[in-house]
């Protein structure tokens, strides 16, 4: 009897292909490194709008950094990371799931601060970034949507999302690697719009096997991110 599973699932040969903890330390240990290094260098980036620029581009550059530093460890064909093409159908519906990821994320922010009390907002450099004219905001939103979107997808769905979905039970996968990629953003009210955007670019990943979903539904998630409070701004909401 044929037994149907998610057109992206890692199965047979390809099991043994997929990325594992070799590359999981490795990758991790070099977007730890890579995370030190810009917490201390970044702050040195006085002008609100710079900084948030610049800290988009090292947001995506960490991740890449780290991919790269993964896929070196024991060198295979880049599908085995999820770089692959992706069908126009998962696109599609990545394209949705990004706004309906910003809605959740947002209401995910909300319940975060009232239940803890934690309301500072630790994207004013972005929103500044987005709010320093048509130049400062197009860099936003290459940085914001394109770059960081590219870079955190490589690592946290190709490395680390595939890792756990070839060897564990996929809520646990899924679940584990979005937690993981929540952390990483803070212990902040980012932290459950990170946590729905993982879960939601996991999903993804396993039902199309590649990245491209998630980058597409981070990217459209992040760019209405930026997007909004600018809108809500200038409309004198």
């Amino acid at each position: 009897m044929a037994v149907d599973t998610p057109e992206g699932a890692v199965t047979g040969s390809a099991r043994l292909e997929a990325p594992g903890w070799l590359e999981i330390l490795t990758g991790g240990a070099t977007y730890a490194a890579a995370f030190l290094l810009v917490a201390v260098l970044l702050p040195l980036v006085e002008d609100p709008a710079v900084h948030g620029i610049v800290g988009l581009v090292v947001s995506g550059a960490m991740g890449l950094v780290a991919f790269s530093a993964a896929v070196l460890v024991r060198i295979r064909g880049l599908s085995a990371f999820g770089i692959r093409r992706a069908k126009p159908r998962h696109l599609v519906v990545a394209a949705l799931l990004g706004v309906a990821a910003y809605v959740l994320g947002t209401v995910a922010a909300i319940v975060y601060m009232v239940v803890s009390g934690d309301t500072q907002n630790v994207q004013t450099s972005y929103q500044a970034a987005a709010a320093g004219g048509w130049w400062s905001l197009a860099f936003a939103i290459i940085a914001g949507a394109v770059l960081t979107p590219l870079g955190e997808e490589a690592f946290f769905r190709g490395v680390l999302a595939n890792a756990f979905l070839a060897r564990y039970k996929a809520w646990i996968a899924v679940l584990a690697s979005a937690a993981i990629f929540a952390v990483a953003h803070g212990i902040n009210p980012v932290l459950p719009v990170a946590f729905v955007v993982g879960v939601l670019t996991a999903l993804l990943f396993r039902w199309s096997g590649s990245i491209w979903p998630g980058v597409l539904l981070h990217g459209v998630n992040n760019a209405t991110a930026l997007l909004v409070p600018l809108l809500v701004t200038r409309a004198g909401v």
